[in-house]
């Protein structure tokens, strides 16, 4: 298990909370639940309700939807982000390529560093932006060919 010094540490290299001050960074870890995965093991099913984001410590998962892998994400990324911002139904499959450490925050937490610092909101915006542009590229590439 991480002590809250190492979970601020990789937190402090993870795009969304980058530019939080120490404090709300200490908080952060003091919030999110260390989880292990095993390689081929579901880390997100589709269609599930959730609450909570995953920053990805150590390994690699795979986002799909049956066998069309979307995105592999690897350490200091972010996956499940959507129903952490508004908790809803899973919209894909994120399944651990290897063994894989991650830190679960759930939406409430989230919600609160959001209110109290607007650069974490502007971050969580810019990610999702550059998702949903690779996501469309990505659509375009497949019908143009």
């Amino acid at each position: 298990m991480s002590t809250t010094v190492e979970k601020v540490i990789v937190l402090r290299t993870v795009e969304i909370f980058r530019s939080l001050p120490e404090e709300y960074l200490v908080d952060i870890a003091g919030c999110v639940e260390e989880i292990d995965v095993s390689a081929g093991e579901s880390v997100i099913i589709e269609g599930e309700l959730g609450s909570a984001l995953y920053v990805i410590v150590d390994g690699k998962v795979r986002v799909h939807r049956g066998n069309t892998t979307l995105a592999v994400l690897g350490p200091r990324e972010i996956v499940g982000e959507l129903t952490a911002l508004d908790p809803e139904p899973r919209s894909a499959d994120v399944t651990a390529e290897e063994d894989t450490r991650m830190y679960k925050l759930e939406h409430q937490e989230l919600d609160d560093v959001m209110a109290s610092d607007a650069e974490v909101s502007r971050n969580v915006i810019k990610m999702l932006c550059r998702r949903l542009r690779a996501a469309s590229a990505s659509t375009a590439a497949h019908t143009l060919h």
